[in-house]
């Protein structure tokens, strides 16, 4: 079944934002959502799932670069918990993936995309590839 996935990389004032295509091949960076704590914010990212046929969305997770969680673990956990709870009802799947070094990527990566949607395109091609090799192993089983 094909279905795009939305990555985001949450911060406490922006919200980065990229989308892959049906395939799972691309990911693209879109314009960041503002303030994605508040009702407005949360508000915007259904809209923005609903808009684009988004069937599974991927939050960014900060974890250290040695694994333990890190100052902005827990708020990328609550806000996960927030957007599942607007979104499962709509049937959309809300998944947590390791975001360490995608802030940097992006820094090195420049373009015109903003760096928190570039970061978020980082993150979305890292998902997308695990997912990939889960489905590659999977079909030699």
């Amino acid at each position: 079944m094909l279905v795009r996935v939305l990555a985001l990389d949450h911060g406490e004032a922006h919200c980065g934002c990229a989308i892959s295509d049906p395939t799972g091949t691309l990911a693209t960076p879109l314009d960041p959502v503002e303030n994605p704590d508040t009702r407005a914010g949360l508000n915007a990212i259904v809209e923005l799932v609903r808009d684009r046929e988004v069937g599974k969305v991927v939050v960014g997770l900060p974890l250290r670069l040695d694994g333990a969680d890190s100052a902005q673990t827990e708020a990328a956990r609550e806000f996960a918990t927030r957007l599942l709870a607007r979104l499962e009802p709509l049937g959309v799947d809300v998944r947590l993936h390791d975001e360490r070094l995608t802030t940097r990527q992006a820094r090195a990566g420049g373009g015109l995309a903003s760096e928190h949607s570039r970061a978020a395109a980082h993150l979305l091609a890292s998902w997308l590839e695990v997912q990939g090799a889960v489905r590659t192993s999977d079909r030699s089983l």
